[in-house]
């Protein structure tokens, strides 16, 4: 994310002077000597000092608007209420002070940041993982809790932790990471004569990871085995933790499942509904298997689960409608008089609480460990703060808002949603905040977002910069490409493997539909990336360069053919769902060179380009991002050469961090001079 004024070029090429302060370390890769040399220094260090100033000022305001904004960092347990803030974990004492039972710091001296806490069922311990903040490497810190607690040292310290759940107030389970992947689950058992660990699943296929999670009644632990194309779950007696696993139904191929359980059944969220797309089933824990899997729910036709949350009795999805937007759907667990919910219209049980039209992002909350019979709510889009609802669907009150909504957008905002027709005819969904007429926005500057890949949806929560930029004159689009999750399953099966150009096509007819539309215009329009999603911003720049004057990639994922062929790297061998295997197939390896950002630069006319990468990154080598920082400054200077005099010179810089994971920066004010350039 990065905000900047209205007019993006000028501040960008302001910004790329920046190279000389002495506390930024910063790597700029000019495209012309002249790109990086100030005429007076001291005046440009002065300016560019002044910037620095006023965009701080700006996003430290803007993050202080919205710091009392509902979050999901508060853990209600059976006793007490705890918060974490990143740095330790607190409790709320009964005088209404917050007393610290875990302390980050712990984790041997390293600095890091919180990631996961647990709670075990009768508050008797805590465990939290800290993530050191230059890496992706983890410790997990348990702490014996009691009426009160002095905070002077943990109980255990474990290394390399993943994922962990509390059995018992004695027995936790928990996954290990090595290079990335999880391939062990451990039952870790604390007695009087100390801490043993014993190895209870290995997971011996590369391209599976393997984490463990609580079904939220907590009578069962789950071990959860996925890969790009399919999973199978192991189940655990919370009650017998020495038992061993019992597997649900045997992974094949294109079979994805999740299980959940209450009253004595379980609920399974599985691909095996219309269209290989998500419905719920239940089963027997006696007789898991796919062959007594009964039908309980499925969406209409054209819309798709985004997720299950069972409560005692009832089953709330949150599901995406053929329009776009999210809907709630909750139903009975067990409805004698109407039989089983398959089809929505049909279901007199069924009950679909209306949503904001503004929801683009939907978080559920456990309330206790004791209350299951309802949840809490966060609901949320890039620009709207979280506001909380309470969900209790057996008083037949769906939806009661809890506390009045702050910081709400102004009556002139507006949520658009648009649809383009990508080169096939495929309607692509598009999500536009603005906060003028959509007929009023040709001169506003516009920022485009896009990810698809891994079908994983677009990022929609909410960003205090995302609504600086808003409140500033910006219109803010996303762009739901195939790859992604939006649509379903099948929206992800047709946009990766040989598919995967399917999503460039998608975003060149997302952003001609914003112009037709009367949505800004190519010189004031930037496009935005991260990570995976940089392959498709990167594609377009090679292929459609004119429809941009400015890409900003954060983390970016740009040698893919380069990356797939190198089987050593942690994520080669679990990824080939996704790009494929060009070392084993040439024709996957001819359409990843046909559509990866780094080998298809040629001499043209870019748009300025703003890179941040990690020289950490454990997910996307450094290696893959400076290849195609040089071969596009050498396109870049190569077609400046031969138009002298014509036009301007679009800026290439790399942000180069040192250390630091994929994921970018923990600390605040590391992560607003991020944000800032």
């Amino acid at each position: 994310m990065i905000s900047i004024t209205k007019r993006f070029g000028g501040v960008l090429r302001s910004v790329s002077r920046c190279i000389n302060l002495p506390n930024c370390k910063r790597q700029c890769v000019g495209v012309r000597t002249h790109l990086c040399t100030v005429v007076s220094q001291t005046d440009e260090l002065r300016r560019l000092r002044s910037l620095e100033r006023h965009f701080k000022r700006k996003l430290r305001s803007v993050h202080q608007r919205f710091a009392d904004v509902p979050d999901s960092n508060v853990i209600v347990g059976r006793h007490h209420v705890y918060a974490e803030d990143g740095h330790g974990v607190y409790r709320l004492a009964r005088e209404g002070d917050m007393e610290q039972v875990l302390c980050a710091d712990w984790a041997r001296g390293v600095a890091g940041t919180i990631q996961r806490v647990r709670l075990s069922a009768t508050e008797a311990m805590l465990a939290a993982t800290v993530q050191d903040n230059d890496s992706e490497n983890t410790r997990c810190i348990l702490v014996q809790l009691g009426h009160s607690v002095v905070p002077q040292k943990p109980m255990l310290i474990l290394d390399k932790v993943f994922s962990f759940e509390w059995a018992s107030d004695d027995m936790l389970f928990y996954t290990t990471q090595e290079a990335l992947q999880c391939r062990h689950v451990f039952r870790l058992h604390l007695s009087e004569t100390g801490a043993n660990s014993i190895l209870v699943y290995e997971e011996n296929d590369p391209e599976f990871f393997i984490e463990v999670s609580h079904t939220r009644d907590q009578r069962l632990l789950t071990l959860n085995c996925s890969s790009k194309s399919s999973s199978e779950v192991w189940l655990i007696d919370s009650m017998a933790p020495f038992s061993r696993p019992r597997l649900v139904h045997p992974r094949q191929p294109g079979l994805l499942y999740h299980v959940e359980h209450a009253g004595g059944q379980l609920y399974i969220l599985a691909n095996t509904g219309p269209a290989q797309e998500y419905q719920v089933l239940r089963a027997y824990p006696c007789s898991p298997g796919m062959q007594h899997w009964e039908p309980v729910f499925s969406p209409e036709p054209g819309a798709v689960i985004k997720d299950m949350e069972v409560l005692q009795d009832h089953c709330v999805c949150t599901v995406r409608e053929p329009q776009g937007r999210l809907q709630l759907h909750t139903f009975p667990l067990s409805a004698p008089n109407h039989g089983v919910c398959t089809v929505p219209h049909h279901c007199a049980s069924l009950r679909s609480p209306q949503l904001p039209l503004w929801a683009c992002a939907v978080e559920t909350q456990r309330l206790s460990t004791e209350d299951r019979g309802a949840c809490s709510l966060l609901l949320s889009s890039p620009v709207h703060p979280p506001v909380c609802y309470l969900l209790s669907p057996k008083e037949l009150q769906p939806l009661s808002q809890e506390d009045e909504p702050q910081h709400t957008l102004p009556r002139e905002g507006h949520t658009t949603r648009l649809w383009a027709h990508s080169q096939d005819g495929t309607a692509v969904p598009l999500t536009l905040f603005h906060m003028q007429a959509l007929e009023e926005l040709r001169e506003a500057p516009l920022l485009v977002h896009v990810y698809g890949a891994y079908g994983l949806d677009l990022n929609m929560a909410f960003s205090p910069e995302k609504r600086l930029l808003l409140d500033h004159g910006w219109a803010l689009a996303y762009c739901h490409v195939r790859g992604g999750g939006e649509c379903g399953l099948a929206w992800h099966r047709a946009g990766r493997l040989q598919l995967k150009h399917k999503g460039v096509e998608d975003l060149t007819a997302s952003i001609h539909t914003l112009f037709s539309s009367g949505v800004s215009q190519p010189a004031l329009t930037a496009l935005t990336a991260r990570s995976a999603g940089a392959v498709l911003a990167g594609a377009l720049c090679n292929q459609h360069p004119q429809l941009l004057t400015a890409v900003l990639l954060q983390a970016p994922f740009l040698d893919v053919l380069g990356t797939t062929q190198d089987p050593s790297l942690p994520l080669t061998v679990e990824e080939r769902g996704e790009w494929g295997d060009p070392l084993a197939d040439p024709q996957q390896r001819d359409n990843i060179a046909s559509y990866c950002p780094c080998h298809n630069i040629t001499p043209q006319l870019y748009p300025s380009v703003l890179i941040t990468a990690y020289s950490g990154d454990s997910r996307v080598p450094f290696s893959g991002v400076l290849k195609y920082v040089e071969r596009l400054k050498r396109a870049v200077q190569t077609h400046a050469s031969s138009h002298s005099g014509k036009g301007h010179v679009p800026a290439v810089i790399l942000d180069s961090q040192p250390g630091g994971d994929h994921f970018g920066p923990e600390a605040f004010d590391q992560s607003l001079s991020e944000v800032m350039y």
